[in-house]
């Protein structure tokens, strides 16, 4: 099994649409929100990591399914794991979940390219990430 790292959010009133839930949008937020807090708390290889060896990641694809609406005032919990790393690429799945039942809000994941910064160019991804994120 993959390790799978949590990190917290309390839902904001600009997280809301008119339909009184978070808007779609947010949920991609909330992801990226987490994968840059676990890169630092729990990879221990933060984005500005990546920046300074003049790599960054771009998002090939996004996938996201909804489950059930989360509402102002609700705390949700965004867990997420890298499923699969490839010489260029990783494929990093999520779960949206209410803190209080823990029921799936939403789920899916996301597959992202190491990019340099010069080139903009996909390039390998050193060996020194493939170490850290192989937990």
């Amino acid at each position: 099994m993959k390790t799978k790292f949590d990190t917290e959010i309390r839902v904001r009133p600009s997280d809301i649409d008119i339909n009184r839930h978070v808007h779609q949008s947010i949920y991609l937020d909330y992801v990226l929100f987490a994968r840059y807090d676990q890169m630092r708390r729990c990879y221990k290889m933060s984005m500005e990591e990546f920046f300074k060896m003049g790599y960054s990641w771009a998002t090939r694809c996004a996938h996201l399914e909804f489950h059930k609406p989360v509402l102002l005032g609700e705390t949700v919990i965004v867990r997420t794991w890298v499923e699969e790393i490839k010489q260029k690429s990783v494929k990093v799945c999520f779960q949206i979940l209410s803190k209080e039942t823990e029921r799936i809000a939403a789920e899916g994941y996301g597959v992202y390219v190491l990019i340099n910064i010069k080139t903009g160019k996909p390039e390998a991804i050193p060996e020194i990430a493939l170490k850290k994120y192989s937990i």
